[in-house]
């Protein structure tokens, strides 16, 4: 269930420590139809509405060949999202779990990630689909989705084994 700031039964919010700029910078703005975060999807739908990327000068030259890519992943800054608990309790049934074992948008940096399909580049902006932010929300970077590359190293010694 969505909400707003309200501290549910067994969760647990923190004094937040003095920011210390890690000197992002917003690229752009994400469009969408969802005003509030009780309207805004939890997850990002292929078959959702087509939002608008807009990305700001001088960062537009970055955009060339992004249209060979049929997936990105774009990253945003959640900004309504407050970032003080480190115990949640998504299901609202006191059962609480720590924050880095969910994927909620209240987190200590509020970065949102999705994966979505480019439907087209209209100069600086792309029209995707599968993104679930809020209209306005600003953008952090965009990268072609990590599933259509293969690793350009050969497997190394120490190297992480799956299986």
């Amino acid at each position: 269930m969505v909400r707003l700031n309200e501290i549910r039964d067994n969760e647990i919010a923190v004094a937040m420590p003095p920011a210390n700029d890690a000197g992002l910078l917003f690229i752009g703005r994400i469009r969408t139809p969802w005003t509030s975060r009780l309207e805004c999807p939890r997850q990002g739908r292929a078959d959702g509405p087509v939002c608008r990327i807009e990305i700001d000068e001088p960062w537009t030259l970055a955009l060339d060949g992004v249209e060979d890519f049929e997936r990105l992943e774009v990253l945003y800054w959640l900004h309504q999202s407050r970032r003080d608990l480190v115990k949640q309790s998504p299901a609202n049934d006191g059962a609480t779990r720590g924050t880095f074992a969910l994927r909620t948008p209240v987190r200590p940096n509020p970065i949102g990630t999705s994966v979505v399909h480019l439907i087209a580049r209209e100069g600086s902006m792309l029209l995707v689909r599968g993104i679930d932010c809020l209209d306005g929300t600003p953008l952090l970077d965009i990268k072609p989705d990590r599933t259509l590359f293969t690793p350009i190293a050969p497997p190394q010694p120490g190297d992480f084994q799956t299986g």
